[in-house]
């Protein structure tokens, strides 16, 4: 085998068990292993889990936060995010100078975090404007390629400034999935008009088509509850057939949602297969995860940003997002931090179309072994864990953290 892991503690079994590795898979699970391995690993009764997945960050901003002031920041968290669209506005400012070479590294640092803290699956959003134009596109692409094998990047061209108020940008957005993107992003909630905002979502819906790709959108990111566009998008997932292959992130309004109203919304979701992404610790409302797991709806938590004008910490660590989760949601509980621990792991995997994230004989090898020995400790430290598995490989942590300390940001 390429790789054992002796002694690992499960989630799902009361005594410790070696795991075993081989061609990039788990080959078996079992009480004691004679095998030798290739490289072998003491866990020490300590937690063995799947790795973590980030399916929402804005890769292509971060540490943008020291090019600009903080007014974006004082209006997207202030009050009842009344001047959300502003602080979009606000910004967007940081584009006048995008450049594919600054963001580069920037973005790099990012993903060498993200290898550190066992997060081996990242949805990354680029803007897709006539500001950015695709410079933000163009180097997630050369990372993608970069870290392919330790952190997956699912590239995301978003149409962060809109698509029918911007004009200009739907051009952009054809070349950025002809360039090689991922995934079709969309933000229909700032367009001015609702007729405008099922434009937006139908002419995201109508690429995603043609290049045969998923979608996510940043829906209802405002405090307003008569904001639909959550609603919009879940029933154009279900008419365009694209079940399981659509994902929500934000949908703050919903906290303002009337209960008969959020049931409705809730029955549109699990038709249409469709994930919710939640950010709690970025903003001051944030959709109604309770309800929605009462609901069956498939809800997870992303990292957002990291040092940008929406949020000024963050170095995607999973755990520590979990963490914050926890006391946000208030799913303090034995079972509510089970949840929430899979919300960063397994529910994350599946929201982002990794069907086969799992610990499980036969699964891709993407796994952590922590520091402490079961879910509520990890919880508690949110420490980096001591070995990351990519792709059935151990991550090169001096390789990661020299990237990291290459200008001294970001740890």
């Amino acid at each position: 085998m390429d790789l054992i892991i002796r002694n690992a503690q499960l989630r799902n079994r009361s005594t410790p068990v070696d795991i075993g590795v081989g061609d990039r898979r788990i080959v078996s699970i079992s009480d004691h292993l004679d095998e030798a391995g290739d490289i072998t690993i003491d866990a020490g009764g300590m937690l063995v889990t799947e790795s973590f997945a980030n399916p929402h960050l804005h890769l292509c901003k971060v540490y943008t936060l020291d090019r600009m002031d903080e007014l974006a920041l004082a209006d997207y968290h202030g009050g009842q995010m009344g001047k959300a669209m502003n602080a979009i506005e606000l910004a967007a400012r940081v584009k006048a100078d995008y450049d594919e070479e600054w963001i580069l590294p920037n973005a790099r640092k990012a993903v060498a975090l993200a290898a550190l803290h066992g997060n081996t699956h990242i949805r990354a959003f680029a803007d897709v404007d006539t500001k950015a134009g695709l410079e933000g596109v163009k180097a997630l692409l050369r990372l993608r390629d970069e870290f392919a094998g330790t952190v997956d990047l699912q590239v995301v061209a978003f149409a962060q400034d809109g698509l029918i108020r911007e004009p200009g940008a739907s051009v952009l957005m054809r070349r950025a999935m002809e360039l090689g993107a991922d995934v079709v992003g969309g933000i229909p909630w700032i367009e001015f008009t609702e007729a405008d905002e099922q434009a937006h979502v139908d002419e995201v819906f109508d690429l995603a088509v043609e290049f045969d790709k998923p979608v996510s959108m940043l829906v209802d990111d405002a405090g307003d509850p008569g904001l639909r566009t959550l609603e919009m998008m879940a029933v154009k997932a279900i008419e365009t057939g694209w079940q399981g292959r659509a994902l929500a992130h934000h949908a703050r309004a919903m906290a303002l949602y009337p209960k008969p109203y959020l049931q409705k919304v809730a029955a549109l979701l699990r038709e249409a297969a469709m994930g919710v992404v939640t950010d709690p610790h970025t903003g001051p409302l944030h959709a109604r995860v309770r309800e929605l797991l009462d609901e069956g709806v498939l809800v997870c938590l992303g990292q957002d940003d990291v040092s940008d004008a929406y949020y000024p910490l963050g170095r995607n660590n999973m755990l520590e997002v979990a963490f914050l989760a926890v006391h946000l949601l208030w799913m303090t509980t034995a079972a509510g931090m089970e949840r929430v621990y899979s919300m960063v792991t397994t529910d994350a995997a599946a929201s982002m179309g990794l069907t086969d994230f799992r610990l499980e004989v036969g699964a891709p090898a993407h796994l952590v072994v922590l520091g402490e020995p079961d879910v509520r400790e990890a919880l508690r430290s949110h420490a980096a864990p001591l070995h990351v598995v990519s792709h059935g490989r151990l991550v090169d942590r001096k390789a990661m953290q020299s990237i990291v300390d290459a200008d001294g940001q970001g740890g």
